[in-house]
């Protein structure tokens, strides 16, 4: 199930995304109050956008912006909206998105030729490891996407390996959906309970929300501890209520491919110009067939690179690597630039820790701490020791870093009304 333009050359895949901008830009002239405003404000003529490189005259949207105007967004009366969902949060207040019939079947498109494109197909079975409610957008994503593409999915939910591995066994998944640090936990009680990991039919998890390769594409120390134990294909898949769109990797595991008939990708730097090409820059998307709620130039928040050699899969479009971190969570530590997934990435291979919180705070002077809370079944200043040691030889700074209950880490991890956990606490105003 590859669609067509996706194996096309990079000149029809060109033509094929200006040709829906135009459409895009009729849409939200007539439509968006925000967009409409937007225009007058900065002297757009939307007729002088021609081209992809023309996007570069319109000035970016900003998650204050959705924040601020956040109703000015939709473009469709009441009574067509069908569903309402709501962003995480992470890195501030969340925004309300309104999704029409028609959202909600491109969500299902998209979801579908993104689990084709991991190679899942109508004869597997999905086992859905994350929430569907709470007005969150993935879980409902994922289980319309395996729906269209006529796969089976169970629903169970985010949390109790008992009653993931009770489906398991019952159900004989193939794929499972998940946070991929819960994978550990999967296989710490498989261990418990003698069952055998590799014999119970699954063959590949769709992982969500974390970063299990490095920059070059091998696994990550996550990665490597989970493949270990269980002989499973992982494949990263990457979106965000904001962009109603995933990018997956195929086969190849080389990355998330985009889908050109879906969303318009830019890398900006800080000056909203495109990165060159191999740098990391700031994912910034135009949504494509949106009726609720399309953005224009959206900076998503999200640093990582891209790939734009074709792949072995077949595919030409361009590949997103893994997300380096997000912008407003960079911390300049001691005269180093750090992302919190380099720290998750030292403290995971800890198999001692059972969980960590990474708090960033300014101190009185103004400049950027980290403390790092961490729980185990056996704390010690050897493993404290090593812990430093890692980090010093990994990002070349050592945190502050102290040891808490894992009743107190856990209480952090999960704050009232939280949809997955959080391993960032970020204090900086």
């Amino acid at each position: 199930m590859i669609p067509e333009i996706e194996t096309k050359s990079a000149t029809e895949i060109k033509a094929l995304q200006e040709a829906k901008l135009k459409v895009a830009l009729e849409y939200l002239s007539e439509n968006s109050p925000f967009y409409k405003r937007h225009f007058e404000t900065h002297q757009i003529s939307i007729a002088e956008i021609q081209t992809l490189e023309d996007l570069r005259k319109i000035p970016v949207t900003t998650k204050d912006d959705l924040q601020q105007f956040n109703n000015d967004f939709i473009c469709v009366p009441k009574s067509k909206i069908i569903d309402y969902v709501t962003t995480s949060g992470t890195l501030g207040d969340p925004v309300t998105f309104a999704l029409t019939d028609a959202d909600l079947e491109r969500l299902a498109y998209n979801e579908a030729i993104s689990f084709a494109c991991a190679g899942v197909t109508s004869d597997d079975v999905l086992q859905l490891m994350t929430t569907i409610d709470r007005r969150f957008m993935a879980g409902l994503a994922y289980f319309l996407g395996v729906r269209k593409l006529g796969a089976g999915i169970i629903r169970v939910g985010a949390g109790i390996p008992e009653l993931q591995w009770d489906s398991i066994l019952k159900f004989k998944p193939t794929y499972l959906i998940v946070v991929p640090s819960f994978l550990l936990k999967m296989i710490e009680y498989a261990e418990q309970h003698h069952l055998d990991l590799n014999t119970c039919g699954v063959k590949g998890a769709i992982c969500i929300g974390e970063a299990f390769r490095n920059d070059d594409f091998t696994l990550n120390t996550l990665g490597k501890k989970i493949t270990e134990h269980w002989q499973i294909e992982l494949f990263s898949t990457y979106a965000s209520t904001e962009m109603s769109t995933a990018f997956t990797e195929c086969e190849a595991q080389q990355g998330g491919h985009l889908h050109p008939e879906l969303i318009i990708a830019e890398l900006l730097d800080d000056n909203d110009q495109p990165v060159k090409e191999g740098s990391i820059g700031e994912l910034t998307i135009t949504t494509l067939g949106i009726e609720a709620m399309p953005l224009l130039r959206f900076k998503t928040g999200d640093m990582m690179k891209a790939h734009y050699m074709p792949c072995p899969c077949g595919r030409t479009t361009m590949r997103l690597g893994p997300i380096a971190g997000r912008k407003k969570q960079m911390v300049k530590y001691k005269g180093t630039t750090l992302y919190p997934p380099a720290m998750e990435n030292v403290l995971n291979h800890f198999n001692q820790l059972e969980c960590f919180v990474i708090e960033i705070s300014h101190n009185a002077i103004g400049t950027d701490e980290i403390l790092i809370k961490i729980a185990s079944n056996n704390p010690s200043e050897v493993l404290l020791s090593q812990i430093k040691d890692r980090f010093r030889a990994k990002l070349r700074v050592t945190p502050k870093i102290e040891w808490c209950d894992k009743t107190v880490v856990d209480a952090l991890r999960f704050p009232k009304l939280s949809r997955k956990p959080l391993l960032v606490i970020d204090k900086r105003k």
